[in-house]
């Protein structure tokens, strides 16, 4: 997304809220302040709490959608003391009702204090949807990337693939994502310079099989034309196969091998020589047999040359003389000998982080995985959900529900904002 289009969407003139973990939507929020009332009517303060309200709570739903959503009906729970709950079985509630003769302060210990948020409860019926399930449950960065988890088939509800965003989770469904997709949704983004080296390396790739069938054509056809006689023919084959072994094994060597910039520059040089003794031997003859001799021996020497240097460069694990071998293996066994408590300490514990957030160059994420950015501001799970991490699953408990003090639907608003934007619904709903 470019800046504009994310500037456009968080709006950093005027902050707008959104459902999201971007950097600029963290700058909004800080930002936020109650809408100003001042000299506005009735009609305004609904219509601004309305569009302020909306534009975090399913900003990707369509307003008439919502509205056959929303209910004047606000679900609550009141909190029971346990203590008084174990010591009594009730009856006592009911000696001297409606006379006023015994007051209970166990059961109404601090319900004076504190109000029940019912206006924070407007948007509940929105908490029922797949994808902003999803996106409380902390598998998605944001509301529109669980909507698209949904709808590329990445979430399952009770073990069947859901396509539908819009799908009403009903109390015990378990929804699961699949993990990759989290790990990319929630992890750090892979270095972008990575993609331009892959992107170059699959550029060269077509260019150097196009030559490949280019040098490997022009031996054929020079040697159609030059009508040599038959053990000359085998021998020049012989040394063009041979080139080609050598052309192939060095190519071989610099895709597959982690060698440094020295060993690169001289395999790149050894190719140039194959390429010029071929050439070489492709030219046409002139001066008669001696002249062929003359070639076929240079030819020899040139292989014999470029063989003796490959086997210098000593790139190829197989064809290592034996005193390296020895001397590897010497350098195994000091490695493995005895070490310090501290040392097998760390020793373990690195192999350990290794095998739990391996390196995967080919992964779309960073990796070993981190956590991404300014994650750590809306990392939290709601009451009427219970996650697991581990295999990227959740199970929707209940429906939220305001209680004393506590209001589940989370919302970055006021509850007097909320308030008239439910007073906004409540003559259409």
């Amino acid at each position: 997304m470019k800046f504009r289009r994310i500037a456009r969407f968080h709006g950093l003139k005027r902050p707008r809220v959104r459902q999201t973990w971007n950097k600029y939507n963290l700058y909004n929020l800080y930002r936020l302040r109650e809408p100003i009332t001042k000299n506005k009517t009735f009609f305004q303060q609904k219509w601004a709490a309305k569009a302020l309200t909306r534009g975090y709570h399913g900003e990707h739903i369509k307003e008439r959608k919502w509205e056959r959503m929303f209910s004047r009906r606000l679900l609550s729970a009141v909190d029971m003391d346990p203590a008084y709950l174990a010591a009594n079985d009730g009856s006592e509630l009911a000696s001297g009702r409606g006379s006023g003769r015994q007051t209970y302060e166990a059961h109404t210990k601090g319900s004076e204090k504190k109000i029940t948020p019912y206006m924070q409860m407007i948007y509940a019926p929105m908490e029922r949807r797949l994808d902003q399930a999803v996106f409380r449950a902390l598998f998605a960065s944001s509301a529109r990337q669980a909507r698209q988890f949904c709808v590329h088939g990445a979430v399952k509800v009770n073990g069947v693939k859901m396509k539908y965003p819009g799908y009403l989770l009903n109390p015990g469904d378990m929804f699961q994502v699949d993990i990759e997709k989290v790990l990319f949704a929630t992890g750090k983004k892979k270095d972008p310079t990575f993609n331009l080296i892959k992107s170059a390396q699959k550029s060269e790739q077509p260019a150097e099989e196009a030559e490949e069938a280019a040098e490997s054509e022009e031996p054929a056809a020079e040697k159609a034309a030059e009508g040599e006689e038959l053990d000359e023919a085998a021998q020049k084959k012989k040394r063009v196969d041979s080139l080609k072994a050598i052309r192939s094994r060095a190519k071989a060597i610099l895709k597959s091998s982690d060698i440094t910039a020295k060993k690169k520059q001289a395999l790149r040089k050894l190719m140039k020589d194959v390429k010029t003794a071929w050439t070489t031997m492709s030219a046409p003859e002139k001066g008669g047999a001696s002249a062929s001799a003359k070639k076929l021996s240079e030819a020899d020497q040139i292989v014999d040359q470029l063989n003796t240097l490959l086997a210098e460069l000593q790139l190829d694990p197989a064809e290592k003389p034996a005193a390296d071998k020895a001397k590897a293996t010497e350098q195994e066994q000091d490695l493995s000998g005895p070490q310090t408590q501290e040392e097998r300490y760390l020793l373990k514990k690195l192999i350990q982080e290794e095998l739990e957030n391996p390196t995967d160059p080919s992964k779309p994420y960073h990796t070993p995985w981190q956590p991404r950015p300014y994650m750590s501001a809306f990392a939290f799970i709601p009451r009427y959900l219970e996650v697991n991490q581990k295999i990227c699953a959740a199970v929707y408990l209940r429906h939220p529900v305001a209680r004393q003090g506590l209001a589940e639907v989370p919302t970055p608003f006021p509850s007097g904002v909320n308030q008239l934007a439910f007073n906004w619904y409540l003559r259409r709903g």
